[in-house]
């Protein structure tokens, strides 16, 4: 049995969740609205065995976990031996969020990548070791490739975009020629995202190649991998890294910043914090406070709204 508290104008919500438990034979429980209480709830009474949700969505099972009672999360510990598999997709899992979820449940979250227009297509093993931070090998009959900005295929550990090939991909945007024949190159699908494989066959996602990946000074700076550092703070809770335009860098790195308390560091106190983790030019120039970050329904931050709070 499993629990959708996805949309369902989404494919994460509607195919992931919905049809597979359809075609599976499995019971699917629906909750008309996402609340971190009501989900701990189900999995107290309802004897769940797999759950599927975005990273927010576990961001906010962790935040309230932590704010209730010793009694209350023995109970919650508890109901997470149940499960047979938890999933994480549709955004980037932070590798804090899946180490302070096996802290408290014993699971490993299993990460995968895939979009609308080409179903799953990377996932890792249901039976073997997941990766931190990373979303696994191509599925069967997925082929992919990674090229750099000319379209050449790039060397083993080098960064490059995602092109797909495969049966689950999609054939045309509906009446929007143009915009379908700008998505694929020989065929293949440009996912837009770029990406690594190790030597193992196993690829991370470095970002969105139009929104994550910031062009400052010459250099190329993932602001995934510097939201990776910056969650590890003590003082803060989420964030969001942008690139803001610039005349005379390009773009210069900003971070918006969720803190945990109302006692908030100076400006300078993170940048030399930052500073020892980072290369200089990725640490950010502006560190904005804010109450929440802007989202979608599914829980993605809106980066193009990010850039607008520094504008």
């Amino acid at each position: 049995m499993t629990l959708n508290v996805l949309p369902l104008h989404h494919v994460h919500g509607v195919v992931n969740i919905l049809l597979c438990s359809l075609w599976s034979g499995a019971k699917c429980k629906f909750l008309p609205k996402f609340k971190p209480e009501k989900v701990w709830q189900c999995f107290v009474e309802d004897g769940l065995t797999l759950f599927m949700a975005v990273p927010t969505i576990y961001h906010r099972l962790i935040a309230h976990y932590e704010e209730s009672s010793a009694g209350v999360k023995e109970v919650y510990k508890k109901a997470c031996k149940q499960f047979r598999l938890m999933v994480s997709g549709s955004a980037a899992l932070p590798v804090s969020v899946l180490s302070k979820w096996k802290s408290i449940s014993d699971l490993v979250l299993l990460e995968r990548y895939g979009m609308t227009e080409i179903g799953m297509a990377l996932s890792n093993s249901y039976l073997n070791e997941r990766i931190a931070g990373h979303v696994g090998k191509p599925l069967p009959k997925v082929e992919i490739k990674v090229v750099d900005e000319a379209g050449e295929v790039v060397a083993l550990g080098e960064q490059g975009e995602l092109l797909i090939k495969g049966p689950s991909v999609f054939l045309e945007y509906w009446q929007k020629p143009k915009e379908t024949k700008a998505a694929f190159v020989n065929g293949w699908f440009k996912t837009g995202d770029v990406v690594q494989q190790n030597k193992e066959g196993i690829f991370r996602i470095v970002g969105r190649s139009s929104i994550d990946i910031i062009k400052t000074g010459g250099y190329k700076v993932s602001a995934l991998e510097i939201e990776e550092l910056i969650r590890t703070h003590t003082h803060i809770i989420d964030c969001a890294v942008v690139g803001v335009p610039s005349e005379e860098w390009g773009q210069v790195v900003m971070a918006a910043i969720v803190f945990k308390t109302s006692t908030i560091p100076s400006q300078e106190e993170l940048k030399n914090w930052a500073r020892r983790h980072l290369a200089r030019y990725k640490v950010p120039v502006n560190w904005l406070a804010v109450k929440e970050l802007p989202r979608n329904a599914m829980g993605k931050v809106l980066k193009p709204a990010v850039v607008k709070l520094f504008q």
